[in-house]
């Protein structure tokens, strides 16, 4: 039987339909752009490949429009023998540390995590009513980002603020893409044939959102994404570290409300504030033709980049593998080239000629002579996600 796995993002939509033991794709699809002038999605089954540009205007339409998909031969999606849907979503808070099969209680206690993760938890919710409503006679199963992250060490979890006010409102570093680097770590592992818990990697996830983690016998001691997707890394549209006292200086002096601080850290900043575009395939296209404001935007999003590799390589104390994931991770060669530039004094060097290859599979891009192993490891939360739900729908 096949898992249905929806990864409902904050401005696309992922999924599959997964044999979980296997890992078999019986078909895909990827809902893009989101609330742009022009979205596309593209989808792939048993009845070929398709491709189409609309302007897709929320979420919700673009769940309905994946959905329809699964009918162009004439086959309901039900008729794919759906034994469980699995869904991804972010925040977690204290509440949920584990898979759990998704009822009207735990969609209530999600979308109260919203205020932590907007961007992200609402879509989520969006993603599970659609398809509950749509499969209503099997089980659905969310994963949660932040489960990864519960093994976060008190120092390395802990907010220097008033304690009994972060007790309070759940005020701790909780981590996300939790799913991916708990994934990707295992998959380091098996590739380069070592035990897991002989190996101390730093696993960089870029993509649109963006994450770094320090892992460390199989166990997470570091990620730099905080209480909400916000800290950390440059993102698409998401500032990263930020001083707080910016958002202090900007609401006396420019008069700006809550709602307007969390549309611009969320919405209007990283490369988007920065130079306008947040696709990292345009903001490449426009550094190559000479534009300033998108020169600068790589540099920021690099030096970022390079200060939390430096960071978690002393958390670590010795470092194995350095992995590269995600769309950006495993599709843009100079950004690992220059994340990872001139870092022979630590034992890091990545070969010219190996980062260039596009091969698609996990494999090495450090030269023979580094002492830390540098690789590329696609990322599979579909299939993690798939597995867990698998699991959970068994027992039910």
């Amino acid at each position: 039987m096949a898992v249905l796995v929806i990864n409902s993002g904050s401005s696309s939509i992922k999924y599959q339909l997964v044999e979980p033991e296997t890992g078999d794709v019986l078909a895909s699809g990827l809902v893009e752009r989101i609330g742009e002038a022009e979205g596309r999605i593209t989808h792939s089954d048993r009845a070929g490949e398709s491709e189409s540009t609309e302007p897709i205007a929320d979420h919700r339409a673009g769940l309905q429009l994946a959905f329809d998909m699964f009918s162009r031969d004439g086959a309901s999606l039900a008729e794919f023998g759906v034994s469980a849907v699995g869904h991804r979503v972010v925040h977690g808070g204290k509440v949920f540390s584990r898979p759990t099969l998704v009822t009207d209680d735990v969609i209530t206690e999600v979308g109260k995590l919203s205020s932590l993760a907007p961007l992200h938890n609402p879509p989520n919710l969006l993603g599970i009513e659609v398809a509950r409503a749509l499969l209503p006679d099997v089980p659905h199963v969310a994963v949660f980002d932040t489960a990864f992250f519960r093994t976060l060490p008190r120092a390395a979890n802990t907010y220097a603020i008033d304690a009994k006010l972060a007790e309070e409102h759940g005020v701790q570093r909780y981590g996300f893409h939790g799913t991916s680097h708990h994934y990707v770590s295992e998959q380091v592992a098996e590739f380069l044939g070592r035990p897991l818990s002989d190996v101390n990697q730093i696993i960089l996830h870029l993509g649109n959102g963006a994450s770094a983690s320090a892992v460390q016998g199989g166990v997470a001691i570091d990620t730099s994404m905080g209480l909400t997707p916000l800290e950390g890394l440059v993102m698409g549209t998401r500032s990263g570290d930020i001083d707080p006292g910016i958002l202090l200086h900007l609401r006396r002096s420019a008069g700006m409300t809550v709602d307007d601080l969390d549309e611009l850290l969320n919405r209007r900043s990283g490369l988007r504030g920065l130079c306008g575009v947040n696709d990292f395939r345009e903001l490449s296209e426009l550094v190559s033709a000479g534009d300033q404001h998108a020169t600068l935007a790589y540099e920021v999003y690099v030096h970022r980049l390079r200060k939390y590799v430096g960071a978690y390589m002393v958390a670590l104390g010795r470092l194995d593998v350095i992995t590269f994931t995600a769309g950006v991770g495993e599709n843009a060669p100079h950004v690992r080239a220059d994340a990872l530039a001139d870092l022979e004094e630590f034992g890091i060097v990545v070969d010219p000629e190996t980062n260039q290859r596009r091969d698609k599979g996990a494999r090495i891009i450090s030269a023979p002579d580094s002492k830390v192993t540098v690789l590329v490891v696609p990322t599979n939360e579909e299939l993690a996600i798939a597995r867990a739900a698998a699991t959970l729908a068994n027992d039910v």
